[in-house]
């Protein structure tokens, strides 16, 4: 159709002109039309949200309060990576297995150098996930320079190593995990230090203190350990074991390494033998025995996991702690239920009107009608063959439907 026949059909003669049209150009996104600002424009929810609660980036910026890490040169390691690559390709016998398909790699090499190049840095990471650093250092953090090997004994010859962030019950950890690392190691330059060096090992949990939710509870405490000999170090508070009530859910347990710069008296931490199982004596906080020993004490290690409650736990509350153990219940909160209305529209009269009773007074009708047809000796009525088969007549719709689903046995009635 040409410009001439729409102007015809629109009633205008071609050589007549007629005042100027304005558009309107509305925008259009997948057949609905655009309210407000288009996205490119508009900001977002997090935008808005950040704005509001804007904060001074200097008062928020986090302090690293571990070792630095001295690096070679990137010419430096590129040539040892080269040189690396050149050996295992002119290697003969290395293709001669993989040709064969009887190269076997090393995964404990493969972890070690791992441990050596990215995985302090990945553990970091794995400790901010958790919030280890916010519940211990506040805006403090680190990068575990040494790391920490740690396994529980189990029975027989297995073991329950620690792999920062798994979950070992409290059955696994009922005795003193053993712990090794390389205490004779430089965590600035990873060479060795070439002198006498001491450590001090923290494990706290942040989440079983019972009064104060700020404050930690310390399960273990050895000071003055020489050289990385953990057995001969100077244990301030013995080994408890971890102790999650039932209810709560999962708790972490934290293990943090500290290089002292020299020997520390730390008696004043000291728990004596009586004050075993005395939980406000194992009060404990990080962030402050960090604060007053910051010039002496520098962060170096860590490791931690998680444990929940196991029937172990009972025995121990009464026969370790000397106190009943706690139960929780988390407490739901009641559905939110509109003011009733005389004609609800579009809903199921049974179940709208179910809405609005007692629950138990509920429960307690759909447990009688379950019983009238329960035979005490031979139980209960054969349930239909075909249900679908039978007609369902003179009944409202919503009553159909509850028969239907109760030959079925779908809904709320196999609840019961």
């Amino acid at each position: 159709m040409s410009f001439s026949n729409l102007l015809i059909k629109s009633g205008l003669s071609p050589g007549v002109r007629s005042a100027p049209v304005s558009i309107l150009i509305t925008s259009t996104r997948q057949g609905h039309t655009i309210r407000g600002k288009p996205p490119g424009v508009a900001r977002t929810l997090e935008q808005r949200v950040r704005e509001e609660t804007a904060t001074d980036p200097e008062v928020v910026a986090r302090i690293n309060i571990g070792f630095p890490q001295l690096k070679e040169s990137r010419s430096a390691q590129l040539k040892t990576r080269l040189e690396h690559l050149k050996a295992q390709r002119t290697s003969k016998e290395l293709e001669k297995l993989a040709r064969s398909n009887k190269l076997i790699i090393d995964l404990d090499k493969v972890q070690s150098t791992y441990v050596k190049t990215t995985g302090q840095h990945d553990l970091r990471l794995l400790a901010d996930h958790y919030g280890i650093f916010e519940h211990l250092f506040g805006s403090a953090y680190f990068v575990p320079r040494v790391p920490l090997n740690i396994s529980y004994n189990l029975d027989g010859d297995s073991l329950a190593p620690v792999y920062n962030g798994n979950v070992i019950k409290p059955a696994e950890a009922a005795k003193a995990p053993q712990i090794s690392f390389d205490g004779l190691l430089d965590p600035i330059t990873g060479k060795p230090a070439g002198q006498d060096t001491f450590w001090t090992l923290v494990a706290t949990n942040p989440d079983a203190h019972y009064t104060n939710g700020a404050a930690e509870c310390l399960h273990w405490f050895i000071a003055n350990i020489p050289n990385g000999k953990v057995s001969e170090g100077q244990v301030i508070a013995e080994y408890l074991p971890p102790f999650p009530p039932r209810g709560v859910g999962y708790q972490r347990m934290v293990f943090v390494l500290y290089k002292q710069q020299e020997r520390l008296d730390l008696g004043s931490y000291q728990l004596a033998d009586t004050d075993y199982n005395n939980l406000e004596k194992r009060t404990f906080s990080t962030l402050d025995f960090y604060r007053q020993h910051q010039d002496q004490l520098t962060p170096a290690g860590l490791a931690f996991y998680q444990t929940n409650w196991d029937e172990s736990l009972t025995q121990f509350y009464h026969d370790v702690l000397k106190r009943k153990e706690p139960v929780y219940e988390y407490d739901f909160p009641k559905p939110y239920l509109a003011d009733q209305e005389f004609f609800p529209l579009k809903q199921p009269f049974n179940l709208y009107m179910d809405k609005h009773r007692d629950q138990k007074q509920l429960n307690k009708e759909y447990l009688e009608r379950k019983l009238a047809k329960t035979h005490p000796f031979n139980g209960p009525e054969q349930p239909l063959r075909f249900p679908n088969a039978h007609p369902i007549r003179n009944v409202p719709s919503w009553l159909k439907t509850e028969i239907r689903k109760e030959r079925l046995g779908t809904g709320r009635v196999q609840d019961y």
